[in-house]
């Protein structure tokens, strides 16, 4: 999968902004963290939902399951807004 292309990603401190360009069907800005920000990143390039669940995980500690949860939340509504191509 990766991010559709429109769709822009704006990183400013701790907020991460996912605006859609005029092209996209949702209209609407999406905010997020730096979690977010780093999904996001990694959906630049293709990437599995796997590897995006191992990246977070050698980064970051968190109880089982958790990084998995967050992942496919975002994965989810990503596709709902269809910033993400399967």
């Amino acid at each position: 999968m990766k991010l559709n292309e429109n769709y822009i990603v704006h990183i400013d401190g701790g907020e991460t902004l996912l605006v859609p360009t005029a092209e996209a069907s949702f209209s609407g800005i999406v905010r997020g963290n730096k979690t977010l920000g780093l999904i996001l990143e990694l959906l630049e390039q293709e990437i599995t939902r796997d590897e995006i669940v191992r990246t977070l995980s050698d980064r970051f500690e968190s109880e089982d399951g958790e990084i998995e949860n967050d992942v496919d939340s975002v994965l989810k509504r990503l596709r709902e807004i269809g910033a993400v191509d399967d």
